[in-house]
């Protein structure tokens, strides 16, 4: 056992070294993956949607409702976010060029001169832009994602845009300043739908945070063998996500894998493990993952409302209002950076971190 972990261990080393991530392997015409991308035996058998075309949808609402019925707004997200943990929003207000140019930009980033990407390359999570492929690279991971990503904290403290790649540093700045505008108004909605006052999760500084991760996911010789990100729930409050028209991601619903179709202008949101757990599980965090394709290049923009692994003192837990004695507090009091630093240890092993802070949890 030792030997095949430290050979497991040396081999996600030497291709961490390389600096090129998964485009590297790519651009170097490999015909088949390395064993570190390769998911254990069995794991691969519900792969495909196990839903028909008749079985219920990922909920889509449209925001142009807001203004004409707020409440029967409110109703759909808290249906959406009680239920499925997801939903997909239209007619949110972020120009449809926005959209097209950050996406872009995540495209120009990954393929430019790889000489010149791999001077933003490292480890250090401290670092105001980070590019690398698996954050969870080095921790308990089933096998590493086909993918390669770049991080950058957008907000409580905004990095000069000099610290930013040239390639998309306009389209990141532009991104975030929509994202933000979107973000009010989502948490304003998911307030009124716990019954809460409008300013309820904002005033929990739940929008304090905002990390922007970006995805390239390229083409997969052999895609039946490996995953682009693996089962995982998200450690923030809140996740909007911008997709492409490939697809490949899925959530997990009532024991099946659903499909989340794209719709061009869309975007997806989905509830973080935070919010589950101030919630007292009112609002699910629901398990997703991406699949790989063997033709296309997926581009994937996610926005995380979290201060993440940013220095944070505030304590959170359930909400007073959502306890009682007949619903008492599910989950212990935590802070943001505990969770975090958790979470990345374990790294997206398709198990949930949120599990750990179950109050009574006999393990």
């Amino acid at each position: 056992m030792e030997t095949k972990e430290f050979g497991s261990f040396s081999e996600r080393k030497a291709f961490d070294e390389t600096k090129a991530g998964v485009k590297g392997l790519v651009d170097a015409h490999i015909t088949e993956i390395p064993r570190i991308f390769r998911l254990p035996e069995g794991t691969l058998s519900d792969k495909k949607p196990s839903v028909s075309a008749s079985d219920p949808a990922i909920p889509i609402i449209d925001f142009a409702d807001v203004h004409v019925s707020r409440e029967l707004v409110v109703e759909k997200i808290k249906d959406a976010a009680g239920n499925w943990g997801f939903f997909q929003v239209i007619n949110h207000g972020v120009p449809l060029n926005v959209l097209e140019e950050i996406q872009e930009g995540v495209r120009r980033f990954f393929e430019q001169d790889p000489e010149v990407k791999k001077a933003y390359f490292t480890r250090d999570a401290a670092k105001r832009f980070v590019y690398n492929s698996n954050f969870d690279l080095y921790s308990s991971s089933l096998c590493v994602g086909w993918r390669d990503s770049f991080a950058c904290y957008m907000a409580p403290d905004p990095p000069d845009p000099e610290e930013l790649p040239v390639v998309c540093r306009d389209a990141m700045i532009e991104h975030t300043k929509y994202m933000k505008s979107l973000g009010v108004l989502l948490f304003e909605l998911l307030s009124e739908a716990l019954g809460l006052s409008s300013d309820k999760l904002k005033s929990m500084d739940c929008m304090r945070g905002f990390l922007m991760i970006c995805h390239y996911y390229p083409p997969c010789p052999q895609p039946e063998l490996t995953i682009g990100t693996n089962n995982h729930s998200d450690n923030s409050f809140l996740t909007v996500l911008l997709q492409d028209q490939v697809g490949g991601l899925q959530i997990h619903h009532q024991d099946h894998w659903v499909d989340v179709t794209p719709i061009r202008g869309a975007l997806v949101i989905n509830i973080g493990d935070f919010l589950q757990l101030i919630t007292n599980d009112k609002f699910i965090s629901a398990e997703h993952r991406v699949l790989s394709n063997r033709d296309e290049t997926r581009i994937s923009v996610a926005s995380f409302f979290s201060t993440s692994m940013l220095p944070n003192s505030t304590v959170y837990g359930p909400i007073k209002e959502l306890t009682s004695e007949e619903n008492p507090p599910k989950y212990r009091d935590f802070t943001l950076e505990e969770y975090t630093k958790g979470y990345f240890k374990k790294g997206l092993d398709g198990t949930s971190h949120l599990s750990s802070f179950k109050i009574g949890k006999n393990t």
